[in-house]
């Protein structure tokens, strides 16, 4: 097989590598030779394109969260979904693909390594940085302008998501179901309160919480 590749073919292979390496082995033990050996290369390749291996895990949480904001754009694009509907399939992560969803369950139960609490603000702060401005789409005319009162939609998405991932990380929180429900009731009616919708607006959302 040739190894003459396109820059970001080469690129992502180097991340794939390392992301299925620090699922398995875990981002302290996994080395940058580990990455190298999986396709023969030399460090000097690696250098090309990453100046550590921190900066091989911010690719990763850059390209997950760019992935998510993707996805999130596709589902405020869609016609035939109603404000709620788009607001409630963004935060629960609905249609992920099945390799999306476990390569951020992979990243998660790294992030929730003591010694990786950087990397895990980094990720929830590039999620907000990325997803909120998305999301204030759906106060936009025509899609669902006239469904919530704020004068900050993109600011208010920022809030929501913020207190959402921070509140439901399991990683952060050890919670009883019942505990889990009654912050779940409180989010969805703080949602409500603050978008300026009647009680009730998110009840799709509470069912899947419950």
């Amino acid at each position: 097989m040739s190894r003459h590749k396109e820059p970001e073919v080469r690129k992502s292979e180097l991340l794939d590598a390392a992301q299925k390496l620090f699922a398995e082995k875990g981002y302290a033990k996994t080395t940058v030779t580990d990455i190298l050996n999986v396709h023969g290369l030399s460090k000097g390749v690696f250098y090309y394109y990453f100046k550590s291996k921190e900066e091989v895990m911010d690719a990763i949480i850059q390209r997950m969260v760019d992935d998510m904001a993707d996805h999130a754009r596709k589902i405020v694009e869609d016609p035939d979904m109603t404000p709620p509907q788009k607001i409630f399939a963004i935060l629960m992560g609905q249609g992920q693909s099945e390799e999306m969803i476990k390569g951020k369950e992979d990243m998660t139960r790294q992030f929730h390594e003591v010694q990786n609490a950087e990397m895990h603000q980094k990720s929830l702060a590039l999620s907000i940085k990325n997803l909120a401005p998305v999301m204030a789409e759906i106060f936009k005319e025509d899609n669902g302008a006239d469904a919530f009162s704020t004068d900050y939609p993109q600011e208010t998405m920022a809030l929501l998501l913020a207190a959402g991932q921070v509140i439901f990380d399991e990683g952060l929180f050890h919670r009883s179901e019942e505990e889990n429900a009654r912050y779940a009731a409180a989010f969805i009616e703080m949602m409500e309160k603050t978008l300026g919708v009647p009680t009730g607006y998110f009840n799709e959302l509470k069912k899947i919480f419950a």
